[in-house]
């Protein structure tokens, strides 16, 4: 029985190398905003690193085997999609708490969008592995 993840082969491995270079990029980005310039713009500092989390967490889970991950992955993914709809619908309506960019701030558009329409591939992805985790 191989180790891998029934999730991460395929296009899956695709879906969470993109997840482990936002994580990254998320990540590292916000920590150094923070160090430097957290005074500048909290709320959208807090909620890029709160972002790069989840894309951390995202990853993991993805990686991960079983059904404790499985359903690890979709709470991240629910949490992200969620995330980017609300900070992106926030970002139009009170520019202000966004003079500063976040990651999900204006549905992404500093990621090209990558924000927006990852997570919807993570649900479509996590829906077609479903029987590989009820049959293990």
């Amino acid at each position: 029985m191989s180790q891998q993840s029934s999730r991460a082969v395929g296009v899956g491995r695709v879906l969470i190398a993109v997840y482990a270079v936002l994580a990254l990029a998320a990540t590292a980005r916000s920590l150094f905003q923070i160090a430097t310039k957290f005074d500048e713009a909290p709320v959208a500092y807090s909620l890029s690193l709160l972002a790069g989390v989840v894309y951390i967490v995202a990853t993991v889970a993805l990686l991960g085997r079983g059904r404790a991950w499985y359903f690890v992955a979709w709470a991240a993914i629910v949490l992200e999609l969620a995330g980017v709809l609300v900070v992106g619908l926030l970002s139009l309506l009170v520019p202000a708490l966004f003079a500063h960019p976040a990651v999900w701030s204006y549905f992404g558009i500093g990621y090209l969008f990558i924000p927006l329409v990852l997570p919807v591939l993570g649900i479509l992805w996590l829906r077609r592995t479903r029987a590989d985790v009820e049959a293990a």
